[in-house]
């Protein structure tokens, strides 16, 4: 099958859409009619070099669509289904799947991170040459073919549009507050940065009880994008947000920061505005070989604790469809995430556009 792909060649060179071949979907695979692909900054990361991955890539890791064929063995999805993608799908029966940490499944991390199916091969071609699909899901393209693993059926009533976000910002952002921090009604959180993953942190807390949460970002626009998803207070980088953050605790610091960033000196700063026995979670994706500094006596005499966030600690079977619940529900705001729709020609207006801090995030819509 032919369909149009945005590819990156290589790092810092611009997305290209091109035409490409897709193999039909193979045992235990689902052809999926994409909808929409969420413009995120991992896939950006692809771009500066910041992720290493084998390339020429598709990439696109947050999207929905709808199934149009399935492989065999298939028996949980059929031609129809709505379904929101996961970059993180799992087994069900590995050590991490079988102790509830199914975004770290052992089964499935070798082939997605090297831009495969399960077994080793692509479904993508280029010029008669493999073309990998970035997370397993290549999800900046017409079609996609992706493990059924990493589809989750929602309610075919809601928009997909506005689905396609739970599969990277909201579960990463919602699911660092909610399930990696574990924060409890009433505790303080500080969020660092305002994008996608912050917004959704910043919804997480609020749906978790939190109060206060402040945010902070390098960005005037961010302001009141953290206020109306839920944040009481925000602060411009520049500030003296230390000294802010205990003056408003009586000295203390936030039980909760939260760094959005995978800024190694962010995760550092927010690391200082944590009280004694506080958690940092870190929940932006960092470039590979980058390493933080935190002060090991002080974690020790201070019980501090870090945490690493990965997809916020979700597990997309059981949580996705709750967060269409909440959505249906009025309690998580989606809609009013997505700032500007673009065609797929757009692609590189739109990785721009979010580089430059206009949008909230930006949504490649296909017909």
């Amino acid at each position: 099958m032919k369909i149009r792909a945005a590819i990156l060649t290589e790092p810092h060179a611009p997305f290209r859409v091109e035409e490409v071949e897709l193999d039909p979907p193979q045992h235990g695979e689902v052809l999926v009619k994409m909808s929409a692909v969420g413009v995120c900054h991992s896939d950006w990361h692809l771009v500066t070099g910041a992720t290493k991955h084998p390339m020429p890539v598709v990439p696109g890791h947050e999207g929905a669509g709808v199934v149009e064929a399935v492989g065999a063995g298939v028996t949980t999805i059929k031609v129809g289904d709505h379904v929101v993608l996961s970059w993180a799908p799992s087994c069900g029966t590995c050590f991490y799947c079988l102790r509830d940490r199914a975004n770290l499944c052992e089964t499935y991390t070798g082939p997605i991170w090297n831009g495969t199916m399960l077994d080793g091969t692509t479904r993508l071609h280029w010029n008669g040459q493999p073309l990998y699909s970035y997370c397993g899901l290549a999800a900046l393209a017409e079609r996609t073919v992706v493990p059924a693993a990493s589809c989750v059926v929602i309610d075919a009533e809601v928009s997909l549009t506005s689905a396609s976000l739970i599969g990277c910002a909201v579960a990463t952002g919602v699911g660092a507050a909610m399930y990696t921090a574990n924060v409890r009604p009433g505790e303080s959180v500080l969020v660092f940065g305002v994008g996608g993953v912050g917004i959704n942190v910043i919804q997480g807390a609020r749906l978790c009880g939190a109060n206060p949460i402040i945010a902070v970002d390098t960005q005037w626009p961010k302001i009141w994008v953290a206020k109306h998803f839920g944040a009481s207070s925000v602060f411009m980088a520049s500030d003296k947000v230390e000294e802010a953050i205990r003056d408003m605790t009586d000295g203390r610091g936030v039980d909760h920061a939260i760094d959005a960033t995978g800024l190694p000196e962010v995760q550092e700063r927010a690391f200082t505005c944590i009280r004694p026995g506080g958690t940092l979670t870190l929940a932006g994706l960092a470039p590979m070989g980058s390493s933080t500094n935190f002060p090991s006596a002080v974690i020790t005499r201070q019980e501090k604790i870090i945490k690493g966030s990965y997809y916020g600690t979700v597990n997309p079977p059981r949580d996705f469809p709750k967060f269409v619940d909440l959505y249906k529900a009025g309690k998580l705001n989606l809609d009013d995430l997505i700032t500007k729709r673009y065609s797929l020609d757009q692609v590189n207006e739109a990785y721009k556009a979010m580089i430059d801090g206009d949008v909230a995030r930006g949504v490649i819509k296909f017909a």
